[in-house]
């Protein structure tokens, strides 16, 4: 148990600190209302969740614990509901609300289609 612990939080301290290099790099490139560093990390995470999802599933190539580092820890601490939630409520203060609709749909629609995309691969390839 402690040993899933360690993993899950190293995943979490790598993922997060990941996060933050990626949302940097990717507001220095655009400089918009549009939040494309949380978007890019969500959409980003979600395809490594579907890649890791999917080798977890049909094949041994990666453990339970080597998934519950990447999905949890990794990916866990890499994605954010919450800075997303907060984009949405300064867009919503702001009266951005078509760029809170764009952002809103855009980033479930990409995150899902992301997963199936990961998942997609990893059948293609095996």
């Amino acid at each position: 148990m402690f040993k899933t612990i360690l993993l899950i939080g190293t995943g979490g301290f790598v993922g997060s600190v990941l996060r933050y290099f990626t949302q940097m790099y990717v507001h220095s490139l655009f400089n918009s209302m549009y939040p494309w560093g949380t978007f890019v990390v969500n959409v980003l995470g979600s395809f490594i969740i579907g890649i890791a999802f999917a080798l977890a599933a049909k094949t041994n190539l990666i453990s339970i614990e080597m998934r519950n580092f990447i999905v949890i820890g990794l990916c866990g601490g890499f994605t954010t509901f919450s800075t997303f939630s907060v984009d949405g409520y300064n867009m919503i203060n702001g009266g951005n609300f078509m760029w809170l609709g764009l952002y809103t749909m855009g980033s479930v629609v990409s995150g899902i289609f992301a997963v199936m995309l990961g998942v997609a691969i990893v059948k293609w390839a095996m």
